[in-house]
Order: C-alpha cells, then structure tokens, then sequence
C-alpha cells in the first residue's frame, strides 16, 4: 500500500479532533509528516507529545512534493488564499488541499464519535 504523507494546519476544535482521530489510525498507509499551529491548544500539546513535527505553514508547504495532502483546517479564509497562492507561485501541481468538509467527511467513515462543528464557519474553498 502507497503511504499517504499528510499535514495539518490548524489545531484548534477541529483540527484537534482530526489529529487525535489520525494518531490513532497511523501506520494504516498514512504518515502524519507535519503540523503547524502558532497557538497553544490541545491539539498542540498533543502534537508535541507525539513527537510530530511542528513548523510554519511556510515550511509545510517548502516541502513541496513531500506532502501528498494538506488538511487546511483553520477556517480562515485568508490563509486558505494564502495556501492557494503560494502552491500556485511554487508550480505545486502535487499536493492536493482538504478543506474541512473533507476531513469531517473522513471523520464519519472513520469514527463513531461527534467533531465538533463550529456555527457559521466555513467549511469549503
């Protein structure tokens, strides 16, 4: 089975959920390469418990090639341009990026537990 490198951007309510949903399923084709969070959440925490590698969206995305998928998980609208713009700008036609509707959609076919929903966000790209 081909391994599937992923990062993370966000670890706040959701991405929280979907890291803590992930760690538990690694080593089934998925390698968790990356995760960026500037502030101190839970998720974060755990991701330093981990021993996950933790940068800057800007050192997720210069690796290019190395990231088959990138969950943008933040629900901010100026840096899912922002993500956007610098993929196009490095010629990235490799990584594919996962909105939110993407990983929830993950969430129900892998997990009976509830991820958190956040009224009035958005969701998709």
């Amino acid at each position: 089975m081909e391994t599937q490198k992923v990062a993370i951007i966000g670890l706040g309510r959701i991405g929280s959920a979907f890291l803590s949903n992930m760690l538990a399923r690694s080593g089934r084709g998925v390698e968790l390469v990356a995760v960026a969070e500037t502030g101190d959440t839970p998720g974060r925490q755990q991701a330093v418990a981990e021993g996950l590698f933790i940068t800057s969206l800007d050192e997720i995305l210069a690796l290019g090639d190395g990231i088959d998928i990138l969950f943008d998980l933040t629900g901010i609208p100026a840096i899912r341009r922002e993500i956007r713009e610098k993929l196009m700008a490095q010629r990235n036609h490799h990584t594919v990026v996962a909105s939110e509707s993407i990983a929830r959609l993950l969430w129900v076919m892998t997990t009976e537990d509830e991820l958190p929903l956040i009224e009035g966000r958005s969701t998709g790209y």
